[in-house]
Formats: C-alpha cells, structure tokens, sequence
C-alpha cells in the first residue's frame, strides 16, 4: 500500500494568488517518513515531564507520609501504589487507544470523534471507579490480617477515599488526554510520541494528592459516620450509566467483556513490587526516580507507535509484511531499518540523559537522603538502561504476540508491559543498592 501526502501552499496579496508551492510526499513502506530526529524532539519533551512528575510526586508522598490520616489508618500506604498504578495504566491505555483512532482516521468526523470520546471516557469510569473499589478491599483486608481486626469506620474511609480519587482521577486526566491528541492532531504531531508519557507524569501527582486530600477529608470528618459510605455508594451506582453509555461503541463494549484482566493484574503486581522496595534495606529508593515508572513510560510509547502501525497496515490475526516475524532477534528489534526499530533506538538514547536530569534535580532539591556517588550513579544508570532494553524486546514480542491471537494490543500490552517495568526497576535498583553497600562500607572502615 503506497501513502501519498500533498502539502499545497498558497501565497496571496490582498485577494489576488500570487503563487503557490506544492509538496509531494510518497512512501511506499507504510507510514509517511518519521526520522530519528523527529521522533526524538516529539519524544523528549513528554518523557521529560513525565520523570519530572515522578519526581514531584515523590516529593509529594514525603511531605504527606507524615499526615495524621497516613499514620493512624496504615493501610493508605497500601492504596498508593495501587491507585497510582491504576490511573497510569487506565490513562495509558486511554491514551494508546485515542492516539489509534486519530491516527487511523477514526476522528476525522465530529460526530466520530464525539462517539469515541464519550465512549472512551465513561469506559475508564468504569474500570477506574471498580478496581479502586478492589483496592480498597484488598488493602482493607492486608490491613485486618496484619492487625487481626478490622476497623469499620476506617475501612469506610478507605473505601470512600480510594472510589473518590478513582472517579476524580479518571475523569479530569481523560478530559486533559483527549484534549492533548486533539491538539496534537491538529499541530502535526504523532500522538503516539506524546500522550501516554503525559497521561503517565500527571496520573502520579494527580492521583496521590488527590488521595491524599480526600482521605484527610474523611479522616477529619469521621464523626459523620454515614458520608464514606454515602459518597462510595453514590459513585458505585453510577456505574450502570457509564456501561450503557461506553456499549454506544463496539470496539468499547468488547473491551468491557474482557478488558479487566490486564489492568487487575498489573495494579496487583505494582502493589508487590511497590511492597517490596519497602523492606528496611531499600526504604531509600523512594527518594529516587523509580525506575520502572520511566521505563515503563518509554515502553508505553513503543507498544502505542507499534499498535498503530498494526491497526493501519493489517486485520487482527495477520501481521503485516513488515512485522512478519513472530519472534525477532534484539538484533531485528534495534537495528533494523524499520519505522519501529528506528523508535526503539530514540527511546534508548534517551534513557541516561533523561535519567541524570531526573538524579540533578532530586539532588538540587535535597529530595535524596543516599549520597550521589560515581559508583551509585553508575549502577543505578546501568540499572535504567537494562530494564528499558529488555521492555523494548518485551514490547516487540508481547505486541506481536497480541496481534496474533486477536487481540488488541492497545487494551492488553501497555498495563503488562508497565508491572513488567515495576518489577525490573525494583529488582534492577535493589541490586544496585546491594551492590553499593559493601562498597561504602569498605571505604567507610578505611
């Protein structure tokens, strides 16, 4: 299939043509041509403000750790990750989903893009305003092994708070990702290089101050007994209208069926791994740039651009003459001449720049209680870089993999790919740790 674009350009004086200049571009291989070099300056940017709303979000979880609601109800720490986890995959995928529409031409019409809009957003209602419901059990129920009983109007508060910041959450970071690949359509940029960092950086910040404030809310209102159930009552009966109003679109009402899966079990696996850079030994690594949230946000724009070639060049079942190997080499994965390949290679490069910047300003901000050592940098960096190669080739397998099998990748492979992400950056920065500490010790002893 050979793609043609025709950039016409007119030039008048007054009212009268005075001349015009025509651009013909033709590509034979699929998409128009995107070079390294716009990929990156459309990449940068977003994967620059996403570590940074990393950062401020960690910055944010030191100054509230030390509320009363997070001392007295323990269990909002379990909430944190699982919430955060949950808005970024939601919104991720969200953003995956609109960024293959626009760019397949499922938007060009206003009522279309009304229709994938509306369904969209009363989608993540849905799923934000139910697994924020689980988690609130789920921590509910850790918090009541740990103590050997459970606290009813504590559980009511977290229920309340956890359905309150789903709901939120959901909806304002929706508004602000269609607002981003509408825009982005309209000024000439890929989508898919820009709306899932950004969906990632704000779903952090945004997420844990809500949660903080509204469990603070409750908290200082616990006399009213009846608000917390109320108020998570209220938000639970709301969801027959957002199923009715998402099932308008067929694509939506296949993703209600079986689009759970996913993002239950990476919320699940955020939670595990969150709780294991908890434990004594690596109670610092909080004060770092978590390094599976970057990466993770880098693979997400690599599954994003991947699923929109699919969806543009061939049917669910079928992979295109360009991805017609089922299991590529990492050599065919990065080194290829293909568009994806091409992608993959900017994400990489990215990764230490974008990561020293991140380390810069943690320090510039007295945010890390670890010094910055030669040694430490170098581990934690060579941490970053691994973890991302290895999501690329993850991401190059799971998409295609998907594909195969019918599925969409928009919907199954962001939420995989990100709890993959969590469980290298911990395990990659509990290693750099360990690593470290015979070192500091040895030169401490000297």
């Amino acid at each position: 299939m050979v793609v043609t674009h025709l950039a016409l350009e007119l030039r008048f004086q007054g009212k009268k043509l005075r001349g015009f200049t025509c651009k013909l571009t033709r590509s034979a291989h699929g998409f128009l041509p995107e070079s390294s070099w716009i990929i990156a300056v459309q990449v940068l940017l977003p994967y620059l403000v996403s570590g940074m709303g990393m950062v401020a979000a960690g910055i944010v979880m030191d100054i509230v750790q030390h509320w009363e609601v997070f001392k007295e109800i323990s269990e909002v720490f379990i909430l944190v990750p699982a919430l955060v986890g949950l808005k970024g995959n939601l919104e991720m995928t969200l953003a995956s989903r609109l960024s293959t529409a626009a760019n397949t031409g499922q938007m060009d019409e206003p009522q279309q893009q009304w229709r994938m809009v509306c369904c969209n957003l009363a989608l993540i209602q849905v799923q934000a305003t139910v697994v924020g419901f689980l988690a609130a059990v789920a921590a509910v129920g850790l918090g009541g092994l740990t103590r050997g009983r459970v606290d009813v109007i504590q559980a009511a508060i977290l229920c309340a708070s956890s359905v309150t910041t789903a709901f939120i959450a959901a909806l304002s970071l929706g508004m602000v990702m269609v607002a981003v690949i509408v825009g982005s359509r309209k000024v000439g940029i890929n989508p898919d290089n820009v709306a899932t960092p950004i969906a990632a950086s704000l779903g952090d910040l945004i997420t844990l101050s809500l949660l903080a404030g509204v469990s603070s809310f409750f908290f200082c209102n616990r006399d009213m007994w009846y608000l917390p159930p109320v108020v998570c009552g209220f938000f639970l009966l709301l969801i027959p209208v957002w199923v009715i109003i998402a099932r308008q679109s067929q694509p939506i009402r296949e993703v209600l069926k079986s689009g759970w899966q996913p993002v239950i079990l990476a919320m699940s696996i955020s939670s595990i791994s969150a709780s294991l850079s908890a434990t004594k030994h690596l109670s610092c690594m909080y004060r770092h740039p978590r390094t599976g949230s970057v990466g993770g946000n880098l693979v997400a724009i690599q599954a994003s651009r991947m699923s929109t070639y699919l969806h543009y060049w061939s049917a669910p079942g079928a992979l295109p003459f360009k991805m017609s190997t089922y299991c590529p080499g990492p050599c065919a994965t990065f080194c290829s001449s293909d568009v994806n390949s091409k992608s993959a290679r900017v994400l990489v490069i990215l990764v230490i720049p974008g990561h020293l910047l991140f380390l810069y300003t943690i320090h510039l901000l007295h945010g890390s209680h670890t010094a910055m050592t030669h040694t430490f940098i170098i581990c934690y960096l060579s941490a970053a870089l691994l973890q991302v190669v290895i999501l690329l080739y993850m991401a190059s397998l799971m998409v295609r993999w998907l594909w195969r099998k019918g599925l969409d990748p928009d919907n199954f492979s962001i939420p995989y790919l990100t709890a993959l992400g969590d469980l290298l950056g911990t395990g990659f920065l509990a290693l750099s740790f360990r690593l470290i500490l015979p070192i500091s010790s040895t030169r401490a002893g000297v």
